[in-house]
């Protein structure tokens, strides 16, 4: 059976119903398009994926995997990271025993489609399965490499959230967007577009990771100030979308060649709260030096 596509507009069909964020165990009140600011500070709980994405072989995966630890309290205890790695598919289940105490396994994509005649496609409802916790949504190795739309996506986060997987939206733009200044209104309109149909109180668990397309694998890395600055544009559409305290609940992370050299400065801002990292996640003292600057954060 195939789910049709969501149609709720949360601008005009907000939910009433609170729900609580693991992410910062606070409850939510889905008031939508307020300006009301959030009465309490909010500790957003840092969070690390690393994305292996089409590399290594079993051995190798397990080699990996067998490495890489959470700090104290990744589980899910105060003061913790939230570690995750997404394998190649055909390694998930490879990876999951080997997993050490606090570290979570993600998929790097999941189908629009609950289940059938999809040939190549992975229901997130297999994800969740095999042991998954979070899964990659609009990474722009698909968006752009696959042509994936902002549409497309929002079906995909709807069948994440219903199989129980978090959900990480990835939104960015080009270096031409960014070079005639729309870079702003391209993670604006990827939100509005990937987010449509899902009401606050589903999206309690969404991590939504800013990745700058030109510095996806290139060695270049947006500056501490950039990426506070998009991080900061990422927040006031989710304030504008459902609400300021919804806005201050999310957790927005960076990812755009991110090592263990440029970790500590980024991560020291407080707009960014972790970090989606692709070939530093491959070396395991890179990873772990990483998941030690996001530690520092909480």
């Amino acid at each position: 059976m195939t789910p049709s596509t969501p149609t709720t507009n949360p601008a005009t069909n907000p939910t009433t119903n609170p729900t609580t964020n693991p992410a910062t165990n606070l409850a939510t009140n889905p008031v939508t398009n307020t300006s009301t600011p959030a009465a309490v500070p909010f500790r957003r709980r840092p969070f690390v994926g690393g994305n292996w994405k089409m590399n290594l072989l079993a051995a190798e995966v397990v080699a990996l995997a067998e490495s890489i630890a959470a700090p104290s309290g990744g589980d899910g205890g105060a003061g913790g990271v939230d570690v995750v790695v997404f394998p190649p598919f055909p390694y998930l289940a490879t990876v999951r025993p080997v997993l050490k105490p606090g570290v979570q396994l993600g998929g790097q994509d999941c189908s629009a489609e609950k289940q059938g005649a999809f040939t190549g496609q992975v229901g997130a409802a297999m994800l969740r399965d095999v042991g998954c916790a979070s899964v990659l949504i609009g990474h722009s190795e698909r968006r752009h490499g696959l042509g994936e739309t902002d549409a497309l996506l929002s079906r995909k986060i709807g069948q994440a959230l219903d199989a129980g997987l978090v959900p990480v939206l990835c939104v960015g733009e080009t270096l031409a967007e960014r070079e005639s200044g729309r870079a702003h209104g391209v993670i604006d309109a990827q939100l509005r577009g990937s987010l449509a149909g899902h009401a606050e109180s589903a999206l309690a668990t969404l991590v939504v990771a800013y990745e700058p397309v030109w510095a996806i694998g290139t060695g270049r890395t947006a500056t501490p100030d950039d990426a506070a600055e998009a991080h900061r544009t990422v927040r006031r559409t989710l304030k504008e979308l459902y609400s300021a305290r919804f806005s201050e609940q999310v957790r927005v992370i960076y990812g755009g060649s991110v090592n263990a050299r440029n970790a500590a400065e980024l991560l020291a801002r407080e707009e960014i709260d972790g970090g989606l990292v692709g070939g530093a996640s491959l070396v395991a003292s890179d990873f772990a030096a990483i998941i030690a600057a996001a530690s520092r954060r909480s």
